[in-house]
Parts: C-alpha cells; sequence; structure tokens
C-alpha cells in the first residue's frame, strides 16, 4: 500500500491549502465566536466550496457526485483543519451523506445525494444520547403505526444540529436497551412537529446542538434503507461511523500539523536571555518528538483513508484501521497540543495567540465519535484480546 498522494491528489491538497489560507484563516472562525453567529459557519466560503465541489468529492457520479473517493475528501479535510475552518463538511457530507449512500434506496440517494452536493440541503447525524460516545446504547425508539412511524428519545452532541434541513435520526423500531438488534435510520425535517432542537455553544466554538423528539411523525418512505428489513443498520451506522472517524482523523491532523507549525516559528523568534529559545536542547528534543509524532499519524490517516477506498475491505478491517487510526491521532492531539501551549508560555493561554484555539478544537475532536480509551478498547476487542 502506498501512504504518497498520486498527482491528482496533490493538486486537490495546493488547491485546498490555497483555498483556506486565501479564503478561510482562522480570523473567520475568530469573527464567527466574537459576534456570535446564528448559522456558526460564513454561507459564503461555504458557498465557494460547493462550487469547488468539496460536497461531492466522495459521492459517487450517478448521483450527482465526482467519485474522488475518501482520500480526496481526506485531502480536503486535513487542509481544512489548519485553519479550523467552520462548514458543514463532516457532518453533511462525511457523515449525513455517507449515511444516506450506505443505508439509502437509489430513490433517496437520487432524491437527496445531489442536493447535498448543490449545497441545497444540509444534514446532520444524531446517533448519541450519552455523555460519552457510546453508538450501541440507543433507545431513542421508533413505534409502528399506519404509514410510517412516532419516534420518541433524546440525542446529544449533534453536530451542526441547529442548521440542518434535515436530521438522521438512529432509532430502534422496538424500545431499546444496549441490543445491537433493530437500529435504523429515519430522516427528520427539521421542521417536524415534536422535534426540539437547543443549540449548545461549544469551548471550540464548533456548532452542535441536542435534540428532543416527542412523537416526531416520520413517512415510511423516509426510513432509510426501506428495502433491507428492520434488523441490518448496527453493522452499516458502524461503517458510516468509521468513515466519520478517520475523516475526523484527517482533520485533526491538518490542525496539528497547524499548532506544531506555530510552535516552531515561535521557537525561531522568541528570545530569553538573549539567545532564541529554539536554541535550547530540551526544547529541541520535544519538538522532535511532536514532529515524528504527527508523521506516524500522517501515515495512519492515509493509510485508513486508502482501505475505505479499497472496494475488497472487510468491515472488519475497516474498523480495526478507523479505532487504531483515531486513538492514535487522539492522543497525538493532546500531545501536540499541549506542548503548544507550554512552549507558547503564558502568552498561550491568551485569545490574542491563536494557538489555544488549536487546543481547544484538539479536546473536542478528541471526544468525537470516540476518545482514545474507546478506540483502544474497542480495538482489542476486534481483535478477540
Amino acid at each position: 500500500m502506498s501512504l504518497v498522494f498520486n498527482e491528482d491528489q496533490e493538486l486537490l491538497q495546493d488547491s485546498a491549502k490555497n483555498f483556506v489560507s486565501q479564503n478561510a484563516p482562522l480570523s473567520v472562525l475568530r469573527q464567527l465566536r466574537d459576534t456570535n453567529d446564528d448559522r456558526g459557519f460564513d454561507e459564503k466560503i461555504w458557498a465557494q466550496m460547493i462550487e469547488l465541489g468539496w460536497a461531492g468529492i466522495a459521492i459517487e457520479e450517478s448521483f450527482g457526485g465526482f467519485n474522488f473517493g475518501h482520500v480526496g475528501l481526506g485531502v480536503v479535510l486535513e487542509e481544512t483543519g489548519r485553519t479550523l475552518v467552520s462548514s458543514p463538511l463532516i457532518s453533511s457530507v462525511l457523515l449525513g451523506a455517507t449515511a444516506i449512500s450506505y443505508f439509502g434506496s437509489d430513490p433517496q440517494k437520487k432524491y437527496l445525494l445531489p442536493k447535498v452536493v448543490k449545497g441545497q440541503l444540509l444534514l446532520a447525524l444524531a446517533v448519541d444520547e450519552l455523555p460519552i460516545h457510546s453508538p450501541n446504547r440507543i433507545e431513542s425508539f421508533a413505534t409502528k403505526v399506519d404509514g410510517g412511524y412516532r419516534i420518541n428519545g433524546n440525542k446529544t452532541f449533534v453536530l451542526d444540529g441547529h442548521v440542518a434541513d434535515k436530521l438522521i435520526v438512529v432509532a430502534r423500531i422496538d424500545k431499546g436497551g444496549v441490543s445491537r438488534q433493530g437500529l435504523n435510520l429515519f430522516v427528520v425535517d427539521k421542521k417536524a412537529p415534536g422535534l426540539n432542537i437547543q443549540r449548545t455553544l461549544m469551548v471550540d466554538c464548533r456548532n452542535c446542538a441536542n435534540l428532543s423528539l416527542t412523537d416526531v411523525y416520520v413517512e415510511e418512505e423516509n426510513r432509510l434503507g426501506v428495502d433491507m428489513g428492520v434488523d441490518h443498520g448496527a453493522s452499516r451506522l458502524a461503517r458510516v461511523l468509521d468513515v466519520g472517524r478517520i475523516g475526523v482523523a484527517s482533520e485533526m491532523l491538518g490542525s496539528m500539523q497547524a499548532a506544531f507549525d506555530l510552535t516552531l516559528t515561535y521557537l525561531k523568534q522568541r528570545e530569553q536571555f538573549g539567545v532564541l529559545i529554539g536554541s535550547f536542547q530540551g526544547l529541541q528534543h520535544r519538538a522532535a518528538t511532536m514532529y515524528s509524532e504527527i508523521e506516524l499519524c500522517r501515515s495512519a490517516v492515509r493509510g485508513a483513508l486508502l482501505e475505505l477506498d479499497n472496494l475488497h475491505a472487510s468491515d472488519d478491517s475497516v474498523a480495526r484501521i478507523a479505532s487504531m487510526t483515531k486513538a492514535k491521532v487522539s492522543d497525538v492531539a493532546q500531545l501536540v497540543s499541549n506542548e503548544a501551549i507550554q512552549m507558547h508560555g503564558g502568552i498561550g493561554m491568551t485569545d490574542e495567540y491563536d494557538v489555544g484555539f488549536y487546543i481547544k478544537r484538539a479536546r473536542v475532536a478528541q471526544q468525537f465519535l470516540g476518545d482514545a480509551a474507546f478506540h483502544r478498547d474497542r480495538y482489542a476487542s476486534l481483535n478477540s484480546f
């Protein structure tokens, strides 16, 4: 398996890097935070991202996309991670569109996916119900009624939940416990009676929301995978979440690289006792450790993206590499963000310096879709340890 990008992927990376540096620097996120923007992302920048085709990178051509694969989407996410771009790319494209691609029938895909590609539809995936990621503990339930279902339950940490046009809600056909049986996905309109959406203000300025569903009616045609039966959702949901984990790891890779670059620049400029602090051997050793760990993460992320695009990859192989990658990247994000603050000294804790934004994003990203402990445990279980 080659971990080197081909020419097309390198061109995409260069294009994405130029776009985010020129159009979506970190100052945009700072402005969104300071103005307490209702949407939480810059719609003009998102429109430009749509024009570049980013929303359709990993979607099949038959549904309006460009079929450039998960490697292509990962390349873009890595670059958006460098400047902490706030956009619906993860919620709507990485998670929402992937869920439709894996669960949806052909009519559902033909109706929904082209709208995602054109920027006419924003999606959000609602899975978790606990303070920690636990996708097998789903207690939201859907009761069968004439023509559809009535859904009751609560969801937490729904990325872009308050701006999504439609929410993809994970629920059981019968009231759940901890069993994996009966998991299904339902497409719920944001204006559906009984659906309450409460925006939550995250420390990293990322959009999230909590959902409350009380007898929310969903027609049968809006249950994703209507041709699958009601008991085949757990394995496909796991694959969707693994795609999300690898994509988020790609974004985290870009963020930690940017934090490292900021720190390296500071070490070359800051003087103490009349000498540059970058000349201190202790700081050089710590910087070298960060560099080495980031390179290991780069290899893990690229290997995971390639596995997603491998048509012969099994669900187990994808699950293993997804958990390995998310665990490793989460650990290194902790290391790099902590070291970045420490090496900047006291000013690293001030809002004046951008490095503080990266430690906040790292902490939220570490928890999203499972932290390092969750994935080490999952990896051990997958390998029968």
